[in-house]
């Protein structure tokens, strides 16, 4: 299905990022993985490489809040591999818990930086060249928190409602260049960021916050990082041809529900 296709994963070394790259690997796609902790990036190339040792990998450090670094990554996969096929726009944080009055300032911006700017700079320098293509696959990541609130994350929830929002725009503006994009909203997901937002809501056990936590879904679950690369794949493929401008969630249902389930 992605057999050759070139795709950019932000966010690639862990969590989410990691889970698509791996199936994408699996699909034979070449990867153009982009992170910034080095020592988890270069773990992931070898694991990939390993299992995978037909697979054609890239990987670049840089920071996403950075424009200059996101242009080197879009530069680069262009001049190994010609063009990009599907772009898994990823990389995000999720901050601090902490109260609207109370937050911190250096931390909400930084958020902003990363979660906003980061993903409108990977839209900035993809576009052009999927434009050229007439054809494109793009995947934003918002969240649950995109479509609505999440106590105590106020910058967490107002970057990914702006993703949303970006992904709209996105869809109307280039869907006449053959450029589809979308954006996922994964609920608790069990990633490492999830489970370090499991242990600042209960430091002592947070594998009860994550019961609790659980209990409240209609599936009485946390998901699996493998639930959103199957979405994530589907989108950026081929064989997706008419699905643009949404923002999907992979709750297990629970952003329909209203109350607690019985």
């Amino acid at each position: 299905m992605m057999k050759d296709d070139v795709i950019i994963i932000t966010g690639a070394a862990m969590g989410l990022g990691l889970a698509t790259a791996q199936l994408l690997a699996k699909e034979g796609a070449k990867l153009v993985l982009v992170d910034f902790n080095e020592e988890a990036l270069n773990r992931t190339v070898e694991n990939l490489k390993s299992t995978y040792p037909e697979v054609k990998i890239i990987s670049l450090l840089a920071d996403v809040s950075k424009e200059d670094e996101v242009k080197n990554y879009v530069d680069t996969a262009v001049n190994e591999f010609g063009r990009i096929d599907g772009f898994y726009n990823n990389a995000g944080i999720e901050g601090k818990q902490a109260s609207v009055t109370n937050y911190d300032l250096d931390i909400f911006k930084k958020v902003i930086d990363i979660n906003l700017m980061g993903v409108y700079y990977g839209l900035r320098y993809v576009i052009p060249v999927m434009q050229k293509q007439k054809y494109g696959r793009i995947v934003n990541v918002s969240s649950v928190g995109g479509i609505r609130g999440v106590l105590n994350q106020m910058p967490y929830v107002a970057s990914k409602h702006a993703v949303s929002g970006m992904t709209k725009n996105a869809a109307l503006e280039y869907g006449k260049d053959g450029i589809l994009t979308n954006a996922i909203a994964p609920g608790a997901i069990l990633t490492p960021m999830v489970a370090e937002a499991f242990k600042q809501i209960n430091p002592d056990d947070p594998k009860a916050a994550e019961k609790e936590y659980a209990s409240h879904n209609p599936t009485r679950a946390l998901g699996d990082p493998k639930d959103v690369a199957s979405v994530v794949a589907y989108l950026l493929s081929k064989t997706n041809g008419y699905v643009s401008g949404q923002t999907i969630a992979i709750d297990g249902g629970e952003s329909n529900m209203y109350g607690s389930p019985e």
